[in-house]
């Protein structure tokens, strides 16, 4: 007895069995008597994708048969294969279809039939399968009856994905009809005054319904003809209808002992949730006309009739076609488009991402979704391209050219596996769901369910992950290879997309010329040569990125222009093909304004940046003031040597501007969706991006510096009787510039131990000059504009004092406000010990040790009030100026100088240049409620973030918005807002701006 147990428990480990004790004690039972020794009932198990739950089902089944009809199943089972294999295979592969058969044990008989009707059954056929079912609950037990006939044809490989998705549609088709005639059967008087026709979307629609899925559907009504003269025959109809389709609804939805089929969701009609269930074809039609999104369109390309009034549904169909194939027309289409194109991730939980079939990345949506808008972009003139199916449709992309043949099938392939995949986790608990199973006897059943059985769980998680790899690489490609293939002109048989179908495409994707976008595309690609080659192979991604940002046209420009001056090199296209983030970090660089891209294309050797590791790292300020030196050191004139200085200032303003978009777009895809990270800080950004700036600024002023004293001196000819330096001022001080600040500055000079005075004056004022003439050199680069203003006197005072006159003259003359500006005064270049007694003379006089006197409080305001009256642009909006604006910079600068005024000589840690750490200061000392601080300073982050977004637009600098509407888009794709947002950046700028001008009425103005 134990070596005949030994044997079984070891045949049933070979066979498949995870647990073969408790099979065994299985087999023992009564119920089995007949059949637990004959090997084929073990292969037949071993066969299926759990046959642990398959031989308990089985006797679940066998139980709740009478013996009679017991043994005559057994017998069936043993001697029939085709029986064999359907109910083992379903009772392997569904737990839920094994409870319907011993809830309803003599659905077995469902399995046995082999009749050809039953391999390839329609709706007739379900529809007659129905036709019994008068209840609620008849229809729920008959419709589970219809499904294991499908499951069984599925599981045993009778038919394929395409076939199966087609007859649970056709099954849903034909459970509608059921479900409404009951409906109208409990309600005669309501089905007596509609034509009421019910609209598949969806998956239903589209032919290829899961096993379990919301039946997406969408109802149109109109007056019998019997009441329609009558008064108020169309609301009575309505109102008729929309009782009868509600309880359609429940019939399917609701969940009683016998289960529930499946929701019916009717939420893409017109208005989703909000609007009327049901609606005449009238106002249908007045809906999509004026009303109706892109996806509304897109979600139409699957409608079809599928129950109530089929005339109606035909009058529908009719109505509604021609408006999906203009949808690619609509003014609104390209923002739509790139809205539809980001997939929802973040409404994943994270923890669900990397099992999600549906909308994870290489899911089944990216298939979906890419099939459906070129569709819709090419079948408004090409009538074939109109199936509702996404197979099919991808077919007739394929055959007509606009997708390549080769990817198309490589996608359908993939298609098919992950829809089988989602097959098999729906069969298994008959539950609407998309996540891949993440517990290993799951995943077990699953992969043997696909038919992997050597090691079903990691052959399982390598075919997956590469389906899931190759939607992605395709994802793109699929949109932008065949341009290419239309531009290249290479030879060939396949049918390739007319010029006319590119630019269609083109403009689709984003691009507002689309015509010179294909002359830019034969331009790069066309011919034989192996730099074209190498660009057919980078444009699909590249172009797929150029049409994520705010202005495709000017990517894909600059792309070329960038190309055109480096093509020729032998490390250009090889970094860009080598080195993924390379090429999406140049796409995001030309494709994200001006600025970097003019930068770029006056040094076009500066994409090597691009693929540095280290790269985009801002340079340290002492190692580029040691270059700009010694570049100076080595040029012949001072032209000369300000021509090396801005050479090295344009290289860093690129370095720092690229790195500005990368880190706030965010750089490789494929290596965050591995290793998702938080999104940028925007403080942690503007305080790169003024500290680079203030590190170049400041070398670049200190090269002058060097050329203009050579210039002066002769090169050191005679030597300079003076010391100089330069004190930097304003946001330059700070050290927080923005891309366009000016660099204000205060000259300083202190004439050597027995140099006559005034030589040496003269001698400094002719370095300031020179100085600022060399900077004013013309240039196409943007242009550094040395702002001496803030000087005693102003405009009026001479432009160099020494030290001992800025000493008497703020000792006798001084004003508030100059004392506030010193809270700014930084030594930036020059005589480092000059420049730290200038800070040593002024600490007294922006650090009070006694703080300020009332009557200075009230100047500062005064002259705050005044310069809000006064100096902001004439039709300047005054709640989105970034600079004087209402909670703008100047509101946040001005309220934290007061402070420093008032407490700085008795605080140290007040006695900082710049905005935020004084700020910071302020709310460390008490001196200002942490809350207010932290609004305070989100508004000035966001000020100065707008102020660096138009910069890096424009190309120039400015304080307000854009008024341009693709300028407008881009600003607001830099400060993080999706396409077609732009309102909610407006209306959130002037919110926490808002926010920022109440703590400052509170604590500058002292408004309570």
């Amino acid at each position: 007895m134990q070596g005949r147990r030994s044997s079984t428990f070891t045949r049933l480990l070979r066979h498949g069995f995870t647990d073969p004790a408790a099979a065994e004690r299985l087999l023992e039972l009564p119920e089995l008597s007949t059949v637990r020794t004959d090997p084929v009932l073990l292969e037949a198990l071993g066969a299926t994708a759990d046959p642990d739950q398959a031989l308990i089902s089985l006797v679940r089944l066998t139980e709740a048969l009478d013996p009679a009809e017991r043994r005559t199943l057994l017998d069936t089972v043993m001697t029939a294969k085709p029986l064999r294999d359907r109910l083992l295979g379903i009772l392997g592969a569904s737990e839920a279809l094994g409870d319907h058969l011993a809830r309803h044990p003599a659905h077995w008989h469902a399995l046995v039939m082999y009749e050809s009707a039953d391999l390839h059954p329609g709706v007739a056929d379900f529809v007659r399968a129905l036709s019994g079912a008068d209840t609620p609950d008849a229809l729920r037990v008959a419709y589970r009856r219809c499904l294991l006939g499908i499951a069984a044809r599925d599981v045993c490989g009778t038919s394929d994905l395409v076939r199966t998705a087609a007859e649970l549609a056709d099954l849903a088709t034909a459970t509608l009809r059921a479900a409404l005639a009951i409906a109208a059967a409990e309600s005669p008087q309501d089905a007596a005054v509609c034509r009421l026709s019910v609209i598949g979307m969806g998956k239903c629609g589209g032919h290829e319904l899961n096993y379990v899925s919301d039946v997406d559907v969408v109802y149109v009504a109109e007056p019998a003809e019997e009441t329609a003269g009558q008064e108020d025959a169309e609301g009575t109809a309505v109102r008729a209808a929309t009782r009868l389709a509600a309880r359609m609804m429940r019939i399917c939805s609701d969940t009683t002992a016998e289960g529930t089929i499946w929701p019916v969701d009717a939420n893409l009609r017109p208005e989703g949730k909000n609007g009327p269930l049901v609606r005449t074809l009238s106002s249908h039609l007045a809906y999509y006309r004026r009303w109706a999104k892109t996806w509304e369109f897109q979600a139409l390309l699957k409608a079809r009739p599928v129950a109530g009034d089929e005339a109606l549904g035909e009058e529908y169909l009719a109505a509604i076609r021609p408006l999906v194939w203009q949808a690619a027309e609509r003014e609104n289409f390209v923002t739509d488009v790139q809205q539809m194109r980001r997939r929802v991730v973040e409404n994943i939980p994270a923890a669900q991402i990397d099992r999600e079939l549906k909308l994870g990345p290489g899911g089944l949506r990216d298939v979906e979704f890419a099939v459906q808008l070129l569709q819709l972009v090419h079948g408004r003139t090409d009538p074939s391209l109109r199936s509702g199916t996404t197979l099919t449709a991808l077919a007739d992309l394929a055959a007509g050219g606009y997708v390549g043949r080769t990817d198309a099938a490589a996608l359908d392939d993939a298609y098919r596996f992950l829809r089988l995949m989602e097959h098999r986790i729906q069969l298994q608990k008959m539950r609407r769901t998309h996540l891949v199973p993440d517990d290993q006897a799951g995943l077990r059943r699953l992969g043997r369910g696909l038919g992997f059985r050597a090691d079903p769980v990691a052959e399982l998680n390598r075919e997956w992950k590469r389906h899931a790899m190759e939607v992605r690489r395709l994802h793109e490609k699929l949109f932008y290879r065949p341009l290419l293939d239309a531009v290249a002109q290479l030879g060939g048989e396949e049918t390739r997309l007319s010029t006319d179908a590119a630019r269609q495409r083109l403009q689709a994707l984003g691009y507002a010329d689309p015509a010179a976008a294909v002359r830019h595309l034969e331009a790069l690609a066309s011919g034989v040569s192996r730099k074209a080659a190498i660009q057919r192979t980078l444009l699909p991604v590249l172009l797929g990125w150029f049409a994520d940002s705010a202005d495709p046209d000017a990517g894909l420009l600059g792309f070329r222009k960038v190309s055109d001056a480096l093509g020729k090199t032998p490390w250009y296209l090889r970094l860009l093909r080598d080195e993924g983030a390379a090429a999406q970090r140049l796409a995001r660089v030309l494709s994200s304004g001006r600025l970097a891209p003019d930068l770029l294309m006056r040094a076009p050797e500066a994409v090597a940046l691009l693929g540095a590791a280290d790269g985009l790292v801002p340079r340290d300020h002492a190692a580029l003031e040691q270059e700009v030196l010694a570049a100076v050191g080595r040029a012949d004139t001072p032209e000369q040597a300000i021509a090396s200085v801005r050479g090295v200032r344009r290289r860093e303003l690129f370095r720092t501007a690229a790195a500005d978009l990368i880190d706030t777009y965010g750089d490789d895809e494929e290596d965050q969706e591995e290793t998702p990270d938080e999104p940028p800080d925007p403080a942690a950004l503007v305080d790169r991006v003024g500290t680079a700036i203030y590190g170049l600024t400041a070398a670049t002023l200190a090269g002058a510096l060097r050329a203009a004293v050579n210039h002066v001196t002769g090169n050191d000819a005679h030597p300079l009787p003076t010391r100089f330096a330069v004190i930097g001022m304003g946001r330059f001080g700070g050290r927080e510039l923005a891309y366009g600040s000016d660099a204000d500055v205060l000259f300083v000079h202190e004439p050597l131990d027995g140099a006559d005075e005034g030589e040496a004056t003269r001698a400094a004022l002719a370095v300031a000059d020179e100085l600022r003439r060399l900077l004013q050199i013309p240039t196409a680069d943007p242009p550094l504009l040395v702002d001496a203003d803030l000087r005693p006197e102003g405009k009026s005072g001479p432009m160099v004092r020494s030290l001992a006159s800025y000493a008497a003259y703020y000792r006798r003359w001084g004003l508030i406000w100059e004392n506030q500006a010193l809270l700014r005064a930084l030594p930036v270049a020059g005589d480092v010990d000059l420049g730290a007694r200038f800070t040593a003379l002024v600490d007294p006089l922006r650090y009070p040790e006694n703080g300020l006197e009332e009557e200075a409080v009230r100047e500062i305001r005064r002259l705050k009030a005044r310069m809000e009256t006064e100096r902001l642009p004439r039709g300047a909006d005054p709640t989105t100026h970034a600079k004087l604006g209402r909670g703008g910079l100047s509101d946040v600068e001005w309220t934290i100088q007061l402070v420093q005024l008032q407490h700085g000589g008795r605080l140290p840690a007040l006695r900082t240049t710049g905005t935020r750490p004084a700020l910071a200061a302020a709310r460390e000392a008490g001196l200002i409620d942490p809350e207010d601080a932290a609004v305070l300073d989100d508004a000035w982050v966001l000020a100065t973030r707008v102020r660096n977004a138009v910069m890096l637009v424009r190309g120039r600098p400015g304080d307000t918005f854009p008024s341009d509407g693709r300028e407008l888009a881009a600003v607001g794709r830099y400060l993080g807002y999706p396409p077609g947002h732009v309102g909610d950046m407006l209306e959130d700028y002037r919110r926490r701006t808002r926010r920022a001008r109440a703590v400052v009425e509170r604590l500058f103005y002292a408004y309570e």
